[in-house]
């Protein structure tokens, strides 16, 4: 019963730190497309 019950935590862990993991890249996303609509569609348009 032990060995069911480790097994269990390892898989409710995995899916937590999926779970941050995913909340974590949607904030990255969600930062990048808020700084580009404060910056305005010209950001692309600067000379290299």
């Amino acid at each position: 019963m032990a060995d069911e019950e480790q097994q269990e935590r390892d898989r409710r862990r995995r899916m937590r730190s999926i779970a941050i993991a995913l909340a974590l890249a949607g904030l990255v996303v969600l930062f990048y497309v808020a700084t580009l609509v404060r910056l305005g569609g010209n950001v692309f348009n600067r000379p290299l």
